[in-house]
């Protein structure tokens, strides 16, 4: 499946007014999928502690509970394009959105261990849809002058998400007097953060039935008097319809399908720009973001925090998160995906030393001592903050971007494959690394960041300002 890269005809002009506000709701309705992404990636992270007591394991298998949802999400995020190209995008979004919910009943109701595992996977398929189907079909229904303002609704929705997910936890673990494993509506706290995603995932399965399918699936199978009343309902009457759907039809038979075989060639293996991307993904993977995200609680809980302290920081976290990234939507345009790479990378060797630095110092009566204490705090929000004023939103820019048209999609899924595949490697790892030597894990982490400096010097081109043409 591909977005309309087409420019905009000569009649395909800004919504009115009067269908902004529409074509608004249909991009936060569709963007309900990056919501979804964005917490259930991140609500594990206050259940991690219970799973570990209730099931009386260690920590390699727990964190093969928490990372095998990653495999799901690479499958996922693998089949959804063929899925939605076959039955369309609003049908992929209601598939997507019944699986959230029977994940979270699952999740929330295990028999055992390996069940809880087995619902982890479909809510991980149902993460991969929906990183896939959301900003393609806001892509392909957006109006050309708001494509780049309403396409940033799904990176807004998956930070906003996360950062639910966190307050809901905190909310849930303060009312079973801060125990996981407390009860809260007859079911132990965990369970119940778990279970929560079933509203979200109701709300967005029904927003699903109040949006048209995208214009460009209709076309694709022969519903051209319908890909013209949602084309009018997005971009008003004063384009040409019928010069609109042909401009559609006309594009759709030009593009080239990029097959794996495009990217090969080279000296090794994979055409030069292909391993930039899988770099730019494995960077922004291996300087161990998602263990801020899946496992903050269990590691401000390692080093002597309260449980009802951790959940708050990780909320804190999620806030930050937020707030860096709103900070690159608006600078990512003005200084350019470079700059901006650099600047994040900088400021995250500094965080990621500090917590280093922090976490190599001996427990006292089980916790950090105060001053290594609050730098350890506010270096992880040091980190986080850099992080998404940057890589975290320059990275898909990039890989949007920089790849020649002739196997951008091709070359886009390989890199997206290579984030899965990094993200899995360091959740699957931190809770042994961190039994291991919690601070040689961050210097580890830190060597990470330091390194993408030299790689984004040496190895990335600006794209700011260029058109997907350029690219070759």
């Amino acid at each position: 499946m591909t977005s309309t890269a087409q420019p905009p005809s000569s009649g395909a002009q800004a919504a009115h007014p009067e269908h902004l506000g529409h074509v608004i709701f249909i991009a936060a309705a569709a963007a309900m999928g990056g919501f979804l992404f964005g917490y259930d990636s991140a609500v594990i992270n206050g259940a991690v502690e219970a799973i570990r007591d209730r099931y009386d394991i260690g920590s390699a298998a727990l964190a093969q509970v928490i990372a095998i949802a990653l495999i799901g999400c690479a499958i996922g995020a693998a089949t959804a394009g063929r899925i939605a190209d076959r039955i369309g995008r609003i049908r992929c979004m209601q598939i997507s959105a019944v699986l959230f919910t029977v994940s979270a009943v699952g999740s929330a109701l295990p028999f055992a261990l390996w069940d809880l595992a087995f619902w982890r996977i479909v809510g991980g398929f149902a993460i991969g849809m929906a990183s896939v189907i959301g900003p393609a079909y806001i892509a392909e229904v957006a109006p050309a002058a708001y494509r780049g303002r309403l396409g940033s609704f799904q990176q807004a929705a998956i930070v906003t998400g996360i950062a639910i997910s966190q307050l809901v936890n905190w909310g849930i673990l303060n009312a079973a007097d801060g125990d996981q494993r407390g009860k809260v509506m007859g079911l132990e706290a965990w369970q119940v953060m778990l279970g929560v995603m079933v509203i979200p995932a109701v709300i967005y399965g029904l927003l699903s039935f109040a949006i048209p399918e995208s214009p460009r699936f209709l076309i694709s199978v022969g519903r051209r008097d319908r890909a013209r009343e949602v084309l009018r309902e997005v971009e008003g009457d004063t384009i040409d319809l019928d010069a609109r759907v042909a401009e559609i039809e006309t594009a759709m038979k030009r593009e080239h399908k990029s097959v794996f075989k495009d990217l090969l060639g080279g000296t090794f293996f994979f055409k030069p720009i292909v391993w930039i991307g899988i770099g730019l993904s494995v960077f922004q993977q291996f300087v161990g973001i998602n263990v801020a995200f899946y496992y903050s609680s269990t590691l401000w809980q390692s080093v002597g925090v309260d449980p009802t302290d951790s959940f708050l920081y990780s909320f804190t976290t999620s806030i930050i998160n937020i707030i860096g990234t709103v900070i690159a939507m608006i600078f990512v345009d003005r200084i350019g995906r470079r700059p901006l790479a650099l600047i994040g990378s900088v400021g995250m060797v500094v965080g990621l030393a500090l917590e280093a630095w922090a976490f190599s110092f001996d427990l006292v009566d089980g916790k950090l001592p105060a001053t290594q204490g609050w730098i350890a705090l506010i270096a992880a929000h040091v980190f986080v903050l850099f992080f998404a004023l940057s890589w975290g939103v320059v990275v898909w820019v990039f890989l949007g971007e920089m790849f020649p048209n002739r196997i951008r999609a091709a070359a886009l899924g390989v890199a997206a494959a290579a984030q899965w595949i990094a993200n899995w490697a360091i959740t699957a790892s931190f809770p042994s690394l961190a039994d291991w030597n919690l601070s040689a894990t961050y210097v580890i982490y830190t060597v990470f960041a330091a390194l993408s400096i030299p790689f984004v010097l040496k190895f990335v081109k600006e794209t700011k300002g260029k058109t997907l043409e350029e690219m070759g």
